[in-house]
């Protein structure tokens, strides 16, 4: 985890599973970490415009009992490792560890996306600017997600993301869509002004 200043920063919210490694259903063991192509260098330019790299995701692994919070938790590590070795840096990766409610209506917990609970975490512990932040995943739940408090959603075509991109309706669709993390950085770099050189 690198260390947090207090001059506020944008964030880049980003899915883990199918958008900064690979999907691996309910993942619990370090070794199956895989970067997908792209996402080191997507997540090398957001940290020269000095943004900060969360990761936010759903692990209900945990709470239907296949694996406990230390798996994920090493997980998380070996991705933050994986990435920095390769001068990517994450700050922190966020996770809901909660099942969907048994009846099928939504979520149980404020921290399931699509609900905003992540990024809540992640305002309470990091100054960040949400006026220049935004979401990216693989899902319809990454997408609402942004929606929910009013950032910039993009909809990356790895993982889930061309099954979902067939799915998603106009109406609600996402703002950007790119093959992958670093096309959808570069389309939020023009969006906002960004250039190879931080702004920030």
């Amino acid at each position: 985890m690198t260390p947090e200043p207090a001059i506020s920063r944008p964030a880049a919210f980003l899915d883990r599973d199918g958008t900064i490694i690979e999907e691996r259903e309910y993942l619990s063991d370090p070794d199956g970490v895989e970067l997908i192509p792209g996402a080191i260098n997507g997540i090398q330019l957001l940290n020269q415009w000095g943004y900060w790299v969360f990761g936010v995701s759903n692990q209900s692994g945990v709470g239907r009992g296949y694996f406990d919070r230390d798996a994920v938790d090493a997980v998380n590590v070996r991705i933050i490792e994986r990435f920095a070795d390769e001068k990517a840096f994450i700050n922190r990766i966020y996770y809901c560890p909660h099942q969907p409610s048994s009846d099928g209506s939504g979520s149980v917990c404020d921290c399931r996306k699509p609900s905003p609970g992540l990024i809540h975490q992640a305002m309470h512990d990091y100054p960040v600017d949400l006026s220049r932040s935004f979401v990216a995943g693989d899902r319809q739940s990454d997408i609402d997600l942004g929606r929910g408090v009013g950032i910039p959603t993009a909809l990356v075509l790895t993982g889930y993301g061309r099954e979902q991109q067939r799915q998603l309706p106009e109406s609600n669709g996402p703002d950007l869509v790119g093959d992958n993390l670093l096309t959808v950085v570069e389309q939020i770099g023009k969006m906002f002004g960004l250039s190879g050189a931080s702004n920030i």
